[in-house]
């Protein structure tokens, strides 16, 4: 029998929670020799091949795995996963995500009203106290559309061509496949029934630096739809403001200290631990002063990085965006 839905699922070195994904795709209420599922694999491990193998197993499923030979990124290995897919309509998730039982079922209930692309609902619950790092990352529950929870028709995804490769880390490649959609002139509709759980992961303190990393497919993303990316993603343009007059307080400091002018040290230094004040305060709300001088390392590192990345993005895709 030919599946109706294809799940595809990227994944990389997280073993322990694709079994918990592949298990949850087990419990689906859906009718299990309607859907078929396609495992991704960018990290090429014999260990994750043997999991898929096993997983099928318990779970009576039919699912398909496919290495990449090459790290390529999670769009390239949504493509790859796509591309290979028997069902008409192409379900996307993540391998640390949890559909819950009724998600591939309420989907189908979309598409046979007639949508051509869904977007489900995210839920990420977030622990007593969370950081910084956890309330960023649970942004996602408000996002318009995430890969972690959408459907696709696939003649909608062959018309646009799938997801954009540029965008070869786990950042914005989402955002580029909803206004490739949106620009060809296919609506994308709520699908809130569709739930899956995406509990947050246990992250290094050093994660919101890594992260700053990200900023430069903020450029691309803008490149290539300038129009859509100022109506439809956050600007956050008080921080945005206050990392650069952070950066170019330091830079007056040092300024100061070359040509051994001490009202440009004393105003580049005070302007500069002010800012810093303000983005500690904000990272520090609601955590334990224990906690207050790892976060007020990130927060006077943090904008360095963020200018840093932004400016890169702008150089390497020639397009101003600060």
């Amino acid at each position: 029998m030919t599946p109706l839905i294809s799940v595809v699922i990227p994944t990389f070195r997280r073993p322990h929670l694709l079994q918990r994904c592949l298990n949850a795709l087990g419990k689906q209420t859906f009718a299990h020799d309607a859907f078929e599922v396609l495992v991704v694999d960018d990290g090429n491990e014999l260990a994750t091949a043997d999991l898929v193998d096993a997983a099928a197993d318990a779970t009576g499923l039919a699912i398909r795995y496919l290495p990449q030979v090459q790290r390529r990124g999670p769009a390239a290995a949504r493509n790859r996963g796509w591309q290979a897919a028997e069902g008409c309509i192409i379900a996307f998730t993540d391998d640390d995500c949890i559909p819950q039982p009724g998600w591939l079922a309420a989907a189908n209930a979309g598409f046979e009203a007639g949508a051509t692309v869904l977007t489900g609902r995210v839920i990420m619950p977030l622990p007593d106290r969370p950081t910084a790092h956890d309330r960023t990352t649970a942004l996602l529950e408000s996002a318009e559309f995430v890969t972690a929870n959408c459907f696709c028709m696939r003649s909608a995804l062959e018309r646009v061509g799938g997801f954009d490769e540029s965008f070869d880390l786990a950042w914005r490649e989402d955002s580029a496949l909803q206004f490739a959609l949106l620009e060809a002139g296919i609506s994308i509709e709520p699908c809130p029934d569709a739930v899956i759980v995406h509990p947050l992961e246990p992250a290094r303190w050093e994660a919101p630096l890594r992260n700053e990393r990200k900023n430069q497919y903020d450029a691309l993303l803008y490149k290539r739809y300038p129009h859509l990316f100022r109506k439809r993603i956050p600007q956050y343009r008080g921080l945005v403001v206050a990392y650069y007059g952070a950066v170019g307080s330091a830079v007056l400091t040092a300024g100061g200290v070359a040509v051994n002018n001490r009202a440009l040290v004393r105003a580049g230094g005070l302007s500069w631990l002010v800012l810093t004040a303000f983005l500690t305060a904000q990272r520090q709300a609601g955590q334990p002063v224990a906690q207050l001088p790892r976060n007020a390392l990130i927060s006077a590192v943090t904008p360095f990085l963020s200018v840093y990345w932004r400016l890169y993005g702008s150089v390497k895709h020639r397009v101003w965006f600060w």
